[in-house]
């Protein structure tokens, strides 16, 4: 009968479960950090000149003592409470404030900025964020003018503003063809205009309009161009404009960031705030 001898138990190595974990973790260390799967900003932080910089950029200022140029200002919930009494002191005589974004936003700031700009002596307006990719211009101008962007003929409110620039959230163009942007463009202002009277300005910056309404020139005859260019001089304007009315020309001014110049001296403002 045979007989079976144990084998030799060979001693077993033991796991290096405690030098792993440390070397992982020295590894990772030295390793950058993943980039963020999404930078798109939250629906609702947009405010007027967001994509200036990085399509158009910024070459200087303008020169300081421009013939009949009046001083404004346009701020956003990223302002906070803004020191208006300071910016009067400077010489801001005029301001717009965001009221709304799309459908879904309002600014939580609206009320401090609108009424302060209002209570120190300024001309004060409202303009809204548009997105033509969630809802049609129509519905995005009644949400605008049912949430602070009405005007009166008190000599102190400006016409409401469309702020119709880069999409910040995706596609420059909100996925729309040339013709598409014109129309929602339209419906924006024919309904601003049969709500409140008045024909809303348009802030634009000339090269989002080149590409994503192929410059159409059809608004020109009815509706305040505001232009945003950083520049020392303004530039180019979209078709059909021969002047401008307003000129974002910085987005790092003093006590705020982005400050303007009206194409007139103080009582061509009061115009446009009269009708």
């Amino acid at each position: 009968m045979p007989v079976h001898r144990p084998e030799h138990l060979r001693p077993r190595r033991r796991p290096l479960l405690t030098a792993l974990p440390l070397l992982v973790v020295l590894i990772l260390a030295t390793q950058p950090a993943p980039a963020s799967a999404d930078d798109t900003p939250p629906r609702g932080s947009a405010y007027m000149g967001m994509g200036v910089m990085a399509h158009d950029g910024e070459d200087g200022l303008p020169v300081s003592d421009l013939a009949a140029q009046t001083e404004g200002v346009d701020v956003s919930s990223h302002q906070g409470d803004v020191a208006w009494q300071t910016l009067w002191d400077s010489g801001v005589k005029w301001a717009y404030v965001k009221a709304t974004e799309g459908t879904y936003y309002t600014n939580p700031s609206f009320t401090q900025q609108y009424n302060g700009s209002y209570d120190v002596g300024m001309i004060r307006g409202a303009y809204h964020f548009a997105t033509p990719d969630t809802t049609d211009g129509a519905t995005q101008a009644d949400y605008f003018v049912d949430h602070g962007g009405g005007w009166s003929r008190d000599g102190k409110t400006l016409p409401g503003a469309l702020d119709i620039e880069w999409n910040p959230y995706g596609d420059a163009c909100y996925g729309k063809s040339p013709s598409a942007m014109v129309t929602w463009i339209r419906d924006f202002l024919n309904r601003y205009k049969a709500r409140t009277g008045r024909a809303p300005v348009i802030y634009t910056a000339t090269n989002w309009w080149k590409q994503c309404t192929g410059n159409h020139s059809g608004f020109a005859t009815t509706n305040p161009l505001w232009v945003a260019r950083y520049a020392a001089q303004v530039g180019e304007l979209p078709a059909g404009w021969s002047y401008y009315t307003m000129w974002q020309y910085t987005s790092s001014g003093p006590t705020v960031g982005d400050h303007n110049k009206f194409n007139g001296a103080l009582d061509r403002v009061v115009a446009l705030a009269n009708g």
